[in-house]
């Protein structure tokens, strides 16, 4: 089999090299491309030489037009607005899209949604194997227990993470709405502060802690009276995004155009 052409946008970031690094351990991968942001100072470096490999001949471009019409995937921990512009270029290309952006909005997601009738879209807060089998159980959890049961989903990250609750939390938060045949946005509830008195029985919370650098902790608390019940993941290297990334971009090849989740890749519905 042929090796996929893969491209890596926001290459100079933290995720960015984790795929990196991942994809050149990855059979059926090559990487075509590394894109970053106008005035970055990764541009032009050769991909292997930024994070410490030897060079490959593949380096970090501005452009995005020429590196997705001559690739196969493109993978995309970048921002809203740069994954928008991205996701646009690759339903012109009817490429494969893994995105793992967060912070998205309403209308954001519309427009993602949009691009999936030509382009093959995997989008998911978070890539990890123990994530989604997590959210599995959460959404389990939540159909057989029942609203009595009071749900809180706290996580932490490093201090440079700019959105809250995380896209992971998000993820987590929508699989307890899912076991309860709801839409998050109907059961959320807003951050405890101050004198609220009782919280409404059967909306979900959340709580985000910011701080060094944590790379990701998710615990999901059901309270009701008399007991809880917590379900917890902790992740402990990028390297295990990275490679759920990969392997989603591997998975997209030849499905067609079309919104998917890391759950379909994983085959858990």
């Amino acid at each position: 089999m042929t090796d996929i052409r893969l491209v890596v946008a926001g290459a100079g970031g933290r995720m960015g090299q984790a795929v990196i690094r991942a994809a050149l351990k990855t059979p059926g991968i090559k990487l075509a491309a590394g894109l970053e942001a106008p005035g970055s100072a990764k541009l032009g470096a050769d991909l292997g030489q930024l994070v410490g490999l030897d060079a490959i001949g593949v380096l970090v471009a501005s452009d995005p037009l020429p590196a997705i019409v001559g690739a196969d995937a493109l993978i995309d921990f970048t921002t809203p607005s740069a994954s928008l512009a991205l996701v646009d270029l690759s339903a012109q290309a009817r490429i494969v899209h893994v995105m793992g952006t967060t912070g998205l909005d309403e209308a954001a997601d519309k427009r993602i949604a949009a691009a999936a009738r030509h382009a093959t879209i995997i989008k998911s807060g978070n890539f990890s194997l123990g994530v989604n089998l997590l959210a599995g159980l959460v959404e389990l959890a939540a159909q057989k227990l029942g609203p009595e049961f009071d749900i809180e989903i706290l996580e932490m990250h490093h201090a440079l993470k700019r959105d809250a609750p995380s896209g992971t939390a998000l993820l987590l938060g929508e699989a307890a709405a899912a076991g309860r045949n709801r839409k998050l946005a109907d059961l959320r509830t807003k951050p405890h502060d101050g004198i609220e008195g009782p919280r409404s029985a059967g909306t979900i919370g959340f709580a985000s802690l910011r701080g060094g650098t944590v790379v990701g902790e998710h615990t999901v608390i059901l309270a009701s009276e008399g007991e809880r019940i917590e379900f917890s993941h902790k992740a402990e290297d990028r390297a295990i995004f990275a490679k759920g990334a990969l392997r989603a971009a591997l998975w997209g090849q030849g499905k067609g155009p079309g919104l998917f989740a890391m759950k379909d890749v994983l085959g858990l519905d």
